[in-house]
């Protein structure tokens, strides 16, 4: 079901008196905001994607940064309030894009939120245009520069290649990095993104629990949609000819190969 369904008011209650979930949120949080790669001699505002109770935020807060959180779960932003944390709570659907100015934020951390922007809990719900509106509205929301740190929990290897695709089409850059890839319990996925060109270095961090590389590099060329052009030795003709044989492999009609396979057509006039 949908996040804020899903959060309701007991559910609320039970996620933030929780000790073992307030020690992982906490862990999590601290660890975005490592990756985030702060400057240390001044305060930076953060934005919380998904900030629910407000763990994330006192993670944030204890950095010594000020922030502000955005939920769609109205239960989890009450508790937030009662908890009286320093960040300011908004409550908001993120994935109808991000409410504030452009060059508002010099960084963004997000704890176990994007995947389900993945899901169509509703009718009107289209992933892949919640992703792009979303990620649109956070790139222009953020300073030059500013980076963004998602923890997620992909269901399967498509559904990150989504992520990291629609990211990457509204400007980002930057990719994947692992902690205790090797580990079933302490596995934790970041996705990193740049906005613009990175202040510190545009270089991914290593990830945890491992001395060899184990992040995932994304090109830092924007999406063109346009189809990569065949590479080697194969002709026109040849690969034509593969592509049939293919076909009737499979039992379908295909047409005869003919001294024309494979020919360009000359412009008609």
């Amino acid at each position: 079901g949908p996040p804020e369904l899903f959060y309701n008011e007991s559910e609320a209650i039970k996620y933030t008196n929780n000790s073992r979930i307030i020690e992982i949120q906490m862990s999590m949080s601290s660890r975005a905001i490592e990756l985030l790669n702060l400057p240390d001699d001044q305060p930076s505002f953060i934005l919380d994607v998904g900030c629910g109770s407000g763990l994330s935020g006192e993670g944030i807060t204890e950095a010594g940064h000020y922030w502000v959180g955005m939920d769609i779960s109205p239960s989890m932003l009450e508790i937030a309030v009662e908890r009286e944390t320093e960040g300011d709570v908004v409550l908001s659907d993120i994935g109808e894009g991000v409410p504030f100015r452009a060059g508002t934020f010099d960084g963004v951390i997000s704890i176990s939120v994007l995947q389900w922007l993945c899901n169509a809990d509703k009718v009107t719900h289209n992933p892949f245009k919640r992703l792009r509106r979303f990620f649109t509205m956070l790139y222009s929301s953020m300073r030059s520069g500013g980076r963004a740190v998602f923890q997620v929990y992909p269901e399967s290897p498509k559904q990150m290649e989504l992520i990291t695709e629609q990211a990457t089409r509204c400007g980002f850059t930057g990719g994947v990095v692992i902690d205790y890839p090797n580990s079933t319990k302490a596995k934790k996925i970041f996705l990193c993104l740049f906005a613009g060109t990175p202040v510190t270095s545009c270089q991914l961090p290593q990830g945890l629990g491992t001395e060899q590389e184990n992040t995932v590099q994304y090109s830092n060329d924007r999406f063109t949609g346009k189809k990569r052009k065949r590479t080697g030795d194969v002709t026109r003709r040849e690969w034509i000819q593969n592509k049939k044989q293919k076909m009737r492999a499979k039992g379908k009609e295909v047409t005869a190969d003919s001294k024309y396979s494979g020919r360009r057509r000359k412009p008609k006039f």
